[in-house]
């Protein structure tokens, strides 16, 4: 089968659409025939080795794991011993936990949820990590009807699907984007948009019950000002330095809890096969739209990379398999 391998870390320009041997199901587990695959900010990540800390994870030297992608939908082509919720044919989606670019990838049963008819590949392959993530940083947040919600990168893979799952649990929202960007985040239904390019967010007179933050790119201190009392402060994403990562941020972000009256949290998600179906449910009746900027073949995995790296996708790019 054909799949994108990287022998070392690097640049898009490592990796390599070859052939591979086709992974056999071990017991609990499924082997998907791909059909669709979304890039997410994690596989950037993971094909550069930065930051470093992360390689004591994925190799020290060069990665162990060589076929990136963890975001799939697709068909079941084949059942491993074990396995009696799926069938061969059953249209499926979830989280590969890398491997997942590729003609065919093996996936525990339990990490996978059903495809509704009404949803396409493209869509279900954009729910397992993006979608995923938004529907438990709200969670996290108590989003909820009459709730105020703000949104640091709204434009993104998350972030679009944090402003959408946000006005479909009744929460009024604000997200933060740049001008490119502003249209976008006020068809996906958000109640204001605040353009940083030309407006520093950090100083709106406004408060707010929830501040999602999925960029990081502004100090705690300023961030909890715009917090109600009692409000809620989540960290999901900070590029940070090279060694360490978002890990000082994150660690800052906790150690200050005990010490202020807002909530301060940091997000770990976790993939579910019952939030993918709930978000899926989302999809299919037409609150949420998994908003696509691009696809690209599987072959054209290496400009798919660069595009997401060069320009900040908005929304999700999606590979065809």
């Amino acid at each position: 089968m054909k799949a994108i391998v990287y022998q070392e870390y690097g640049s898009p320009d490592v990796v390599r659409h070859a052939d591979v041997d086709r992974p056999a199901p071990a017991a609990g587990e499924v082997l998907v025939r791909v059909r669709a695959a979304a890039l997410n900010h994690a596989d950037l990540l993971t094909l550069r080795g930065t930051p470093l800390l992360l390689r004591l994870a994925f190799g020290v030297r060069r990665p162990k794991a060589t076929v990136l992608g963890r975001a799939v939908a697709g068909t079941v082509a084949e059942i491993g011993p074990d396995v009696k919720d799926l069938q061969v044919g059953d249209e499926v989606f979830g989280e590969a936990a890398q491997r997942g670019f590729a003609e065919y990838v093996a996936i525990p049963a339990k990490r996978l949820a059903r495809k509704p008819e009404q949803v396409t590949f493209e869509q279900a392959a954009t729910l397992p990590v993006a979608g995923i993530t938004a529907l438990q940083a709200l969670r996290l947040g108590a989003a909820r009807p009459g709730t105020t919600v703000l949104v640091n990168g709204a434009s993104g893979g998350v972030g679009t699907f944090t402003v959408q799952l946000a006005k479909a649990l009744g929460a009024e929202v604000t997200g933060v984007c740049s001008t490119r960007n502003a249209e976008l985040v006020r068809s996906l239904g958000a109640d204001h948009v605040i353009d940083y390019t030309r407006d520093d967010f950090t100083r709106d007179t406004r408060r707010f019950d929830v501040l999602i933050d999925m960029v990081g790119n502004h100090p705690i201190s300023a961030l909890r000002r715009l917090l109600a009392p009692g409000g809620i402060y989540i960290a999901s994403n900070s590029a940070g330095g090279p060694v360490l990562g978002p890990i000082p941020r994150l660690l800052a972000t906790v150690a200050q809890t005990p010490f202020v009256r807002q909530r301060l949290r940091v997000l770990t998600s976790r993939s579910t096969a019952e939030d993918l179906r709930t978000l899926a449910g989302f999809v299919a009746d037409g609150k949420v739209t998994p908003v696509i900027e691009r696809t690209y073949p599987l072959s054209e995995t290496a400009d798919a990379l660069r595009l997401l790296e060069r320009e900040h996708a908005r929304g999700k790019i999606v590979l065809l398999a």
